[in-house]
């Protein structure tokens, strides 16, 4: 199965992560949002819990969304 946490998703940007995560609240919401549907993905995917295939492609859609947000927060960030 495919990883899709952020670290696998963005390893280049590893350490504005974690310091984005540390001094950025609204970046530490949506990363932990982030997870969050991720884990619901993953676990509807392995059939340990139940949902529709449009359920499924919402998840997914939002995941989606908040990747991009993140990314682009990622990129601007003054952090190297």
């Amino acid at each position: 199965m495919e990883q899709h946490d952020l670290n696998h998703e963005f390893p280049e940007y590893r350490e504005q992560i974690h310091v984005l995560k540390m001094s950025n609240g609204h970046f530490a919401r949506l990363f932990d949002e982030y997870h969050d549907v991720n884990r619901n993905v993953v676990r509807v995917e392995v059939q340990a819990e139940i949902a529709t295939d449009f359920e499924l492609e919402e998840l997914k859609k939002r995941r989606l969304k908040l990747k991009d947000e993140l990314h682009g927060m990622l990129k601007s960030s003054p952090v190297n």
